[in-house]
């Protein structure tokens, strides 16, 4: 409860799966460079270390900082790289790991055509769950 609103972003694009989350407590100029912080999460969470793809699922907490007193330090040309760079970090040092996407597939084709399909899904390390004949028609369902 208390941690929602300390919420300082969501990401990609201020809705995805990913969230940052302000942990800190007095830490002096933080609000100023807030719209920097969720600006490189925002960069970090489209494309991520690992091949460049988007992050799912990840949470991370800001628990302290210590921002330059002096404002011409604060500014985003400064903070959005620094901040990247330690999204990058806190990232890795968790060991992320890539997803390989399953699909579910019916493909309905003739007959005499079902060797192709079977020949396609093994391509591409498809897996044929169950294959189905129409009554009366020569067509057969494949469920991959």
């Amino acid at each position: 409860p208390e941690e929602a609103k300390k919420i300082l972003c969501f990401g990609p694009d201020n809705s995805g799966p990913n969230i940052v989350v302000d942990q800190t407590y007095s830490v002096q100029y933080l609000n100023e460079i807030k719209d920097s912080i969720a600006s490189a999460f925002q960069w970090v969470s489209q494309e991520s270390v690992l091949c460049e793809e988007g992050m799912r699922g990840v949470r991370f907490n800001i628990v302290d900082a210590k921002v330059h007193s002096d404002p011409a330090h604060r500014g985003g040309g400064s903070i959005i790289p620094c901040a990247r760079r330690a999204f990058y970090a806190a990232f890795l040092t968790a060991k992320p790991q890539l997803q390989e996407p399953i699909f579910l597939s019916e493909v309905s084709v003739s007959s005499d055509s079902v060797g192709g399909v079977y020949n396609a899904f093994s391509q591409r390390r498809g897996e044929i769950m169950e294959e189905n004949f129409m009554d009366g028609k020569p067509i057969s369902i494949i469920k991959a």
